[in-house]
């Protein structure tokens, strides 16, 4: 099969000693030398998500952590507010729904980020605090949006609402600090920021969060947050783990931290910039508006009469060039770079060329 080079919003194009990594042999999940890989990626989680807290594993995509937050956090019948700004956020919201939450919109324009002062106008009018969670995006890869969760903190922490975020795409690629800001439940994945294959989810819970899954009543088995901690105490995870992919974790982490984490922050930021620019110069318009652009992904229209189909399929066929196409009710409309994983400026830049290339063919000056 020809190399491609992947430009997704995850999975994302993994470094070779991370693939030699799951490639290694099975192991004991419950032996000492297994239990040994957990302790390193325990300690290296932490800082990422700006915790002094713990970071539990599971065995699912990042979506399997937003379910386990939603099931351990919640009981039936509690009131909490969506504060989606793209189609996963939408999706929180409807996992919220099939767990019996009664799962309030609060509507954000099409490529912007949630505004505090709409967050806080909500919340300071719940006098009797009915709303008991908050349902929020950090990092939208549908509209290529970043949501400024600095800013929407205070506001949260005046009403007291406990708070889910789903930072799938923001953690390790963006900065993120849990326990200064005061968030409750926060989950990612390994196919985003870290550059590894997809198959482990991680959630890092406050104090707080901690005392309500003792009082949620939503069902919940494989995706029991205790479950998972208690188990981590013991150097395991509580199902048999996706052991090649908790070896290219371990591995994807220490290369990560090696790089640190500022630099991964500006890496994300200034390959995106890049991109930005380029699309806009070669005819994109931007789905994401100023200020509120993710540095993980851009999501642009193509210019008039380019097809995304037809372009994506051209960069994949002619040039190894994976883009990904538009989600909901961007599907079939725009395309989206992703700046995640092994990737260089050269790749960056290559990918651009082999945009400009297409666009001359589909024009026919070619």
């Amino acid at each position: 099969m020809n190399r491609q080079l992947l430009f997704l919003p995850g999975p994302v194009t993994v470094a070779q000693p991370v693939l030699d990594a799951a490639a290694r042999p099975m192991m004991n999940h419950r032996s000492e030398a297994f239990a040994q890989i957990l302790a390193r990626i325990g300690e290296g989680l932490p800082p990422v998500f700006g915790t002094h807290g713990e970071v539990v594993l599971l065995g699912s995509s990042g979506t399997g952590a937003l379910e386990a937050a939603v099931a351990n956090l919640f009981s039936p019948g509690e009131q909490v507010l969506s504060c989606a700004v793209g189609a996963f956020g939408k999706r929180l919201a409807a996992i919220a729904q099939r767990y019996g939450c009664v799962v309030e919109p609060l509507e954000t324009p099409l490529g912007e980020a949630l505004d505090p002062d709409a967050l806080a106008a909500r919340l300071e009018a719940d006098t009797k605090r009915r709303i008991a969670g908050v349902l929020l995006t950090h990092n939208e890869t549908s509209t290529g949006v970043a949501c400024d969760m600095a800013a929407l903190a205070p506001v949260l922490r005046r009403h007291g609402a406990i708070s889910i975020v789903d930072s799938v795409s923001g953690i390790a690629a963006s900065e993120f600090r849990m326990d200064e800001w005061g968030y409750d439940a926060v989950a990612t994945a390994s196919q985003k920021g870290f550059a590894a294959p997809p198959g482990v989810a991680m959630a890092a819970l406050s104090d707080r969060a901690w005392e309500r899954c003792a009082r949620a009543t939503s069902p919940r088995f494989y995706f029991d947050f205790s479950k998972a901690r208690d188990s981590s105490h013991l150097g395991e995870m509580p199902w048999t783990p996706p052991i090649s992919i908790v070896y290219a974790l371990d591995v994807a982490l220490a290369r990560y931290h090696a790089e640190g984490m500022e630099n991964a922050f500006r890496r994300h930021a200034a390959f995106a910039g890049i991109v930005r620019d380029e699309l806009t110069r070669l005819g994109f318009t931007l789905v994401s508006r100023e200020g509120a652009h993710s540095p993980t992904v851009v999501a642009a229209y193509p210019p008039p009469g380019v097809e995304p189909k037809g372009l994506l399929k051209g960069l994949r066929e002619n040039h190894g060039v994976v883009l990904a196409g538009g989600q909901g009710e961007l599907a079939g409309k725009i395309v989206r770079f992703g700046t995640m994983g092994e990737l260089g400026e050269d790749d960056i830049r290559g990918a651009i060329e082999a945009i400009a290339l297409e666009l001359r063919v589909i024009s026919g000056v070619a």
